[in-house]
């Protein structure tokens, strides 16, 4: 939808104009999967695929959120205990709201009407998208946007989803919503919060983006039991957490039965996942999308086999790329349990490539996978 189509839903919805329209992008994980709630590095990039919002102040001390992609409203007072409500989405935003509340940021009434084009449960990270959005959209209503350093505002939009929805996770997908930079992934240390811009923006080269439609939720119970696995490893181990262990401390404690079974597979995984997203940044830097490409293949393995998050669908797109000419690598990105694939290769094959994946996904599963391109782009701005 673009922006005055928003504008003029707003108007229907609300009767008035909207003040303010803002934007907060998806985003693929290049690699680095679940090592954030480990401490670890992850590498995404922001993509075109955004929420938008389109908010007005109100004269009272409401809050009303609308969708456009569902129905319902949720409505809460901000001189009032905020607490979770029925709507499902709407928990998203009304515990960023929360969040902004307890901080002390000082919000007004507003009326905002939610849009995006982020596919729901596809890995793209939707959650993140509309939490940021909705930090912003109140924000910029109450003329503080700038006000929050970047961190602590991703960390609010974290702990909404943590308390509002149930879902426990990392840190990575707010902060590249609201740090990403146009043309550039984000190195993100997630212990430290220390960041690093490194290019992304060969034109010979192209990201496509393969949906499996298989619909994942992390807040059913697999995310959170293997990050669960992931601190009872790291307590039988000794360490603060996974990012603490090298992997000959966990080959010798592997030897001597310290840690076995599934904790000892989700801690291989998690080592041996930060140690590649390193060596992908150094790839990605020194332009080596051959070197990069086979550290995507063994993510995928890893993620496959230790940290059993794939699924059929994503091997399968696994598979079907490593065959085509001009793909460097692919990898499931996302928490897994479905959603998408990602597929790095050169833009001359580009083309190719997709027919090649959709045509025979679609001999397999009887459907075609949706695909798109895509670029690095900037994290959450004003619009308008």
């Amino acid at each position: 939808m673009d922006i005055e189509t928003l504008k003029q839903s707003f108007r229907t919805v609300y009767g008035r104009d909207a003040q303010h329209v803002v934007r907060a992008p998806g985003r693929v994980n290049l690699i680095g999967e679940h090592t954030d709630y480990n401490d670890g590095f992850v590498l995404p990039i922001a993509i075109d695929r955004q929420t938008l919002a389109a908010v007005a102040p109100r004269d009272d001390r409401k809050v009303r959120f609308r969708s456009l992609q569902t129905d319902g409203e949720a409505t809460v007072h901000l001189d009032q205990p905020i607490e979770r409500g029925p709507l499902s989405w709407a928990n998203y935003p009304v515990g960023v709201t929360a969040g902004l509340v307890e901080r002390g940021t000082q919000l007004r009434g507003a009326d905002v009407l939610f849009c995006s084009d982020v596919p729901l449960g596809s890995g793209l990270s939707s959650s993140a998208s509309l939490e940021v959005a909705t930090a912003m959209a109140l924000l910029a209503t109450a003329d503080q946007v700038g006000t929050i350093p970047d961190a602590d505002l991703a960390k609010i939009c974290q702990l909404a989803e943590h308390r509002f929805a149930g879902a426990p996770c990392g840190i990575m997908d707010q902060s590249i919503a609201v740090m990403g930079q146009r043309g550039h992934a984000l190195l993100l240390d997630c212990r430290s919060n220390a960041t690093r811009q490194v290019p992304f923006n060969d034109p010979d080269l192209v990201l496509l983006v393969v949906d499996t439609q298989v619909k994942h939720a992390i807040s059913d119970g697999g995310y959170a039991a293997r990050r669960d696995q992931c601190y009872a490893a790291a307590a039988k181990l000794r360490v603060p957490m996974l990012r603490d262990l090298t992997p000959d401390a966990l080959a010798t404690a592997a030897a001597s039965g310290t840690v076995a079974g599934k904790e000892l597979e989700r801690a291989r995984h998690v080592v041996g996942e930060i140690a590649r997203t390193l060596d992908a940044c150094r790839a990605l830097e020194a332009r080596d999308y051959a070197a990069f490409g086979q550290l995507m293949y063994a993510s995928h393995a890893s993620l496959r086999d230790d940290y059993e998050v794939s699924c059929e669908e994503l091997d399968r797109i696994v598979e079907l790329a490593r065959e085509c000419e001009g793909v460097y690598g692919a990898r499931m990105t996302g928490g897994g349990f479905g959603g998408c694939a990602i597929v790095l290769c050169t833009a001359e094959q580009a083309d190719a490539v997709s027919r090649r994946i959709a045509d025979q996904f679609e001999k397999t599963f009887a459907h075609r996978p949706p695909i798109f391109a895509t670029t690095a782009c900037e994290g959450a701005s004003v619009i308008e």
